[in-house]
């Protein structure tokens, strides 16, 4: 049965007090992630950097 709103009214998710998941703390936590991994990334950049006269292989 389909419930009819007024014009106001923006359609609500179904059930009680449905809040979801994947709210601001989760996006804090996946940018926190993220920035680590950056980290690790350029600290292990810096510590492959190549010596004096040594060759960087190109991959492609």
């Amino acid at each position: 049965m389909a419930q009819h709103l007024k014009r106001w009214e923006s359609p609500r998710r179904r059930g009680r007090n449905h809040k979801g998941r994947g709210g601001t703390a989760r996006q804090r936590q996946y940018r926190k992630q993220q920035q680590q991994l950056r980290q690790r990334l350029k600290s292990a950049a810096n510590d492959k950097s190549p010596q004096k006269g040594e060759v960087i292989p190109l991959l492609f």
